[in-house]
């Protein structure tokens, strides 16, 4: 298989992957309107790693991490319907200011590896991404089939369509985010906080229900 048809096809993947507004992309928005570009695309790419992670789990075939990841499917979404929950409350109590709208313009270093902390935690946290890459992969004959440049390559692809994913996102909404008003922000607070608030209660009772399974 040319590396070249490898490499797109995994670009493909990350940007399918990624594109579909979730946790992430909500966090993403949000944090892009009120502390900049960097900050949301930090967010995302914070994702990006995670899914590249997985991405290589289900291209190499590691069965000894696949196995760990379905055994432990309830305490993943224990903890991530948890760290949800903490992510949802925040947001939804904060209010934006004029401190944060000038800081925006220029955010420290600390604040993007918090950004990226929390894609990457909340992703890994989630056993869905996995479980979509396996699902993909074994659609589209990939996976097992690859030798090892192959795999490399469709996960070196996968990072890069997942990156360009937050950064189209990141400076898409950039570009609108001073006509929104301190108001319209903390309406988005608000709804993104119901929002993560509702994907924290869904992973728990998924985990509820494994638990349960298992008494």
């Amino acid at each position: 298989m040319d590396e070249v048809w490898v490499l797109l096809q995994g670009i493909a993947l990350g940007f399918a992957i990624a594109a579909p507004v979730g946790p992430i992309g909500l966090l993403c928005i949000r944090r892009t309107l009120q502390h900049g570009p960097l900050m949301g695309f930090f967010t995302g790419f914070g994702a990006a790693v995670a899914d590249t992670i997985y991405g290589a789990i289900a291209a190499f075939g590691v069965s000894a991490a696949l196995s760990f990841l379905r055994g432990h499917e309830t305490a993943f979404q224990l903890i991530g319907g948890i760290f949800l929950l903490v992510v949802a409350v925040r947001t939804f109590r904060q209010q934006p200011d004029a401190e944060e709208r000038e800081a925006a313009a220029a955010p420290d270093t600390k604040s993007w590896f918090t950004g990226f902390m929390t894609g990457l935690s909340l992703t890994l946290t989630n056993p869905a991404t996995i479980m979509a890459f396996i699902a993909i992969f074994a659609g589209f004959g990939l996976g097992g089939t690859l030798n090892r440049l192959e795999a490399s390559t469709l996960v070196l692809g996968v990072f890069i369509g997942s990156s360009l994913w937050w950064m189209t996102l990141s400076m898409g909404v950039a570009a609108v985010r001073h006509r929104i008003s301190d108001r319209g922000l903390t309406m988005l607070n608000h709804c993104t906080g119901v929002a993560l608030g509702a994907f924290g209660l869904w992973a728990l009772g998924m985990a509820a229900t494994g638990l349960a399974g298992m008494a």
